[in-house]
């Protein structure tokens, strides 16, 4: 392989060494069917992985076409994606199976249903040449107030997580995928979603929801995924990410995990915004990071994190024997899990539904709508997690073609006269009013009580979490806003489909 020489604006290293510092960078890139000419040099210098999103996938064929691009340039580099299922992914274009999210695998609690949707998952992951899944998320949903997890998460028993986690882990292992439990040490004990800012959690040691994250290092893990959060009880001075402390004494030393520690991608504005990519970059793996994410599209960003890297280790703040260690053990990975069969062979693509169907829940056991008026509240789609989109409305109306609605999902359509322009439009029709975390958007709640006040006949549909105290009306509860966790809801709701109700 013909080695390119240092960009001029980084220092030259021995080559080992350079090669070594690009096998702990993980690039975002643009396209759907050319390799850039800078991903191909950083590659060529031992790029340790790409990580892929809804902007590289059109299709099946071509997401498999691309990824076998990729592997040509160098048969080892890693192809990773985030791939929780629910409403988190980017592989729709491409065919993803259809699995709800964590928590409805947590109230269905079957851990081989759980096993059956991690490897529909990573099946069809394994058919692209996607070899390394971001998933599954072991943070526990404990502060109500969380922003970021929610149904991410398994729940809020660190037990069941647990239980739920090597299941996911074991069933995505056999695929030949590699998995990563995230974000270490957790993120659900915060109020602030760090791709927007620094997020705190206050808790000390003892407190803080450990056990997941031990259960899948015993379950051989072979990534774990680091927290933009502060933890000041164990670094008041900084995140997760880039503490020592928590990386490398915590998670290395008393943890005993030996696998790769990567981070959360730098541009998210917790760290970007503090401290800057490139700065997060070294600091993050002289904490203990094995690879750092730089997940945006243009690789200006990809670069400059490079160099900062590069300059570290040629002036000694970043010690070589930190940067070998690490590339070390993503070598390993790749040794591991960067060779895609040619047929992953058949995964159960039901599995998904019957899971979400098994979490419905209802209170009471509602009779079957027909000809309803669907009001559907929900925020607009996470930038950077691809939250679908999905509405309840769409759903109801495939299986009763009689009824009708509308999402809601802009804040600045929820004022003026919209609570009573829904109430004509529902007339005299059952009215069905479906919220998501409506206790974070306070314009959710302001149009959902308007509908409710007029309409104490109306059937409340929770596509979040569940609001503690909620009575009055008939409820039915989805926990997640996955396809499959919309159709479960709308198979109950119409009758189309017999559901136990509990």
């Amino acid at each position: 392989m013909t080695r390119l020489a240092p960009a001029a604006s980084a220092p030259s290293l021995p080559a080992d060494l350079d090669e070594a510092a690009h096998r702990c960078l993980v690039a975002g890139f643009d396209g759907t069917t050319t390799v850039p000419d800078p991903l191909k040099r950083l590659i060529e210098r031992g790029l340790g992985g790409v990580i892929l999103f809804t902007r590289n996938v059109r299709d099946a064929g071509q997401v498999r076409a691309l990824t076998d691009s990729l592997r040509a340039l160098r048969p080892d580099l890693m192809v990773a994606i985030d791939n929780e299922g629910g409403g988190i992914g980017h592989l729709t274009a491409a065919g993803a199976p259809e699995v709800p999210g964590n928590w409805a695998l947590g109230v269905a609690d079957d851990t081989g249903l759980t096993a059956r949707c991690a490897d529909a998952l990573a099946g069809h992951l394994a058919s692209l040449g996607i070899t390394a899944s971001y998933a599954p998320v072991a943070d526990i949903q404990h502060d109500p107030r969380n922003p970021i997890v929610r149904t991410r998460a398994f729940g809020v028993d660190p037990a069941l997580a647990a239980r739920h986690l090597r299941a996911w882990i074991a069933a995505t292992d056999a695929r030949g995928i590699a998995s990563c439990a995230k974000h270490f040490p957790g993120h659900g004990g915060t109020t602030t979603d760090s791709h927007h800012d620094i997020a705190v959690d206050p808790r000390p040691y003892e407190e803080l929801d450990l056990d997941p994250f031990r259960a899948a290092i015993e379950a051989g893990v072979p990534m774990l995924m680091s927290a933009h959060v502060v933890f000041p009880q164990l670094d008041p001075g900084r995140p997760a990410t880039l503490s020592r402390r928590i990386l490398t004494e915590l998670l290395r030393g008393e943890l005993g995990y030996d696998g790769v520690v990567v981070t959360d991608a730098l541009e998210m504005k917790a760290i970007a915004d503090s401290y800057g990519e490139s700065a997060g970059a070294r600091i993050a793996l002289a904490a203990g990071a094995d690879q750092v994410i730089v997940a945006v599209p243009e690789l200006r960003t990809t670069l400059e994190c490079r160099d900062a890297v590069l300059g570290a280790l040629a002036d000694g703040r970043l010690p070589a024997e930190r940067v070998i260690e690490a590339a070390g053990r993503v070598r390993r990975l790749a040794g591991r899990y960067t060779a895609p069969g040619a047929d992953p062979g058949p995964w159960d693509a039901a599995a998904g539904l019957e899971a979400a169907r098994r979490a419905v829940r209802s209170r009471p056991v509602p009779a079957a709508v027909r000809g309803a008026f669907v009001v559907d509240l929900f925020p607009p789609p996470h930038p950077a997690l691809n939250w679908g989109g999905e509405d309840f409305a769409s759903e109801v109306q495939a299986r009763d073609p009689m009824s009708m609605g509308v999402a809601v999902t802009n804040p600045s359509e929820a004022g003026g006269d919209l609570a009573a322009a829904l109430l004509r439009a529902a007339a005299a029709r059952p009215l069905v009013v479906a919220e998501c975390d409506a206790s974070l958007y306070p314009w959710q709640a302001r149009l959902r009580d308007a509908l409710l006040s007029a309409r104490p006949d109306a059937v409340r549909v929770f596509t979040g979490l569940p609001e503690p105290g909620a009575g009055g009306h008939e409820m039915l509860c989805t926990y997640g806003r996955g396809r499959t966790n919309l159709r479960a809801a709308a198979e109950v709701l119409t009758g189309f489909r017999a559901a136990a109700a509990r």
